[in-house]
């Protein structure tokens, strides 16, 4: 009897998790649950439904005893040019596009930048005419 309870509060949790992830926000966000981790970060022990906020940028849900549950919270560009990189600053969560090739310049496409690897049929067109 104890093995089944412990199942069934493993699965309630489970689908709790996924539904508190999978409702409210415009695009998909990573989210991953850990069936052995500890309700633990930094040294602070964590309560059933208490969160925390982890150096990666992840909330994290305390789902003790049957692990924890944890989401990105930026939401990162889908849709920019291939000579451009996503980077996220840890700790502050800060998403900026940065050109691959230097990643100390911000990516800031348009007119002058024109490159036939990515963008529009338009631009291809253009470029190839």
């Amino acid at each position: 009897m104890k093995m089944e309870l412990s199942g069934l509060n493993f699965a309630l949790a489970a689908v709790g998790f996924l539904l508190w992830t999978s409702g409210g926000s415009a695009a998909p966000m990573e989210c991953h649950f850990d069936s052995r981790a500890l309700c633990v970060f930094e040294g602070r022990q964590f309560s059933l439904g208490e969160t925390w906020m982890d150096n990666a940028c992840m909330q994290c849900t305390c789902l003790h005893p049957v692990g924890v549950g944890c989401c990105e919270t930026v939401h990162r560009p889908v849709d920019f040019p291939a000579w451009c990189e996503v980077r996220v600053e840890p700790v502050t969560c800060r998403v900026s596009l940065v050109q691959t090739a230097d990643p100390r310049l911000p990516c800031l496409p348009g007119d002058d930048i024109k490159d036939p690897s990515h963008g529009s049929l338009q631009l291809q067109q253009q470029l190839e005419g």
